[in-house]
């Protein structure tokens, strides 16, 4: 069972933490003159005064932490009054982030990978041309120093290094990879104006999201956003299957007709 004491102490954890000026701002990790600046901008709500004395509540703390995190984000102090604003209005400012963070969230995984000059001559030999380090820079693969190269993407690396080592010239193997950049950026933009038309069409509008709907919309893009990578992954799987048939069925015909033409006592060449 409790004590006395452990009771006074439970009861007081259960009340709302109040803070002076000087210890909000030294839990939110700013200055007070900052936190000022703040309550002049409107940025966060009044306190509770006391006499003489400003006090504030774990509210004002989690306001102090999603404008943190909002300038982190890259906004200014004005976007985050507006959003503020809007959470004030019937928008919760917490579910506003949650949607940012679901809608831009990366979709890639892949790992960078540093290589410096001699690793890259060992891999890429005499195709280590000026031409094809040019061309891996314009698509956006690699950085180059001094010392060597960062490519965005192990994953990508790996297989260019392969299909080198099968005798594909690496020029061709960028001249794929620049076609299929073109292909993927217009399926990318397919499902953003799917997305961006019936999914987030009321971010667009001017009257504000009504309570609960940012909360709701950020469920429904987080269910979504795999569907689309499934979608592509099948189509392109089935494409692959209808392009390498038609391929083959080509190569095949090729060969009948040019074994044809080598010998005419087939019966089905042209007659001597």
């Amino acid at each position: 069972m409790l004590s006395a004491v452990d009771k006074v102490r439970a009861a007081a954890d259960d009340r709302q933490r109040e803070y002076r000026v000087e210890e909000l701002a030294e839990a939110a990790g700013i200055t007070t003159r900052t936190l000022r600046f703040y309550r002049e901008r409107k940025l966060l709500q009044p306190p509770r005064k006391e006499g003489r004395i400003a006090w504030y509540g774990d509210a004002h703390l989690a306001r102090l932490r999603v404008i943190a995190e909002l300038l982190e984000r890259g906004h200014t102090l004005g976007g985050i009054a507006e959003l503020i604003g809007a959470g004030e209005s019937g928008r919760d400012v917490a579910e506003l982030i949650g949607l940012e963070a679901a809608i831009v969230a990366p979709w890639s995984d892949e790992t960078p990978v540093r290589l410096d000059w001699d690793e890259l001559k060992a891999t890429f030999g005499d195709q280590l041309t000026e031409e094809n380090t040019a061309e891996s820079i314009a698509q956006g693969f690699i950085t180059v120093d001094e010392d060597g190269i960062t490519h965005v993407s192990r994953r990508l690396l790996d297989a260019t290094t392969d299909l080198v080592a099968e005798g594909v010239p690496l020029s061709a193997v960028l001249e794929a990879s620049r076609q299929t950049q073109e292909h993927v950026d217009a399926i990318a933009e397919v499902f953003t104006a799917l997305a961006r038309e019936y999914l987030l069409g009321a971010l667009a509008a001017d009257a504000p999201l009504p309570p609960g709907e940012a909360a709701r919309l950020t469920e429904q893009v987080l269910r979504v956003r795999p569907l689309a990578r499934t979608v592509t992954d099948a189509q392109f799987a089935l494409a692959m299957d209808r392009r390498v048939h038609a391929e083959y069925e080509e190569l095949l015909r090729q060969r009948l007709e040019q074994r044809d033409e080598t010998d005419p006592g087939s019966g089905t060449g042209p007659e001597a």
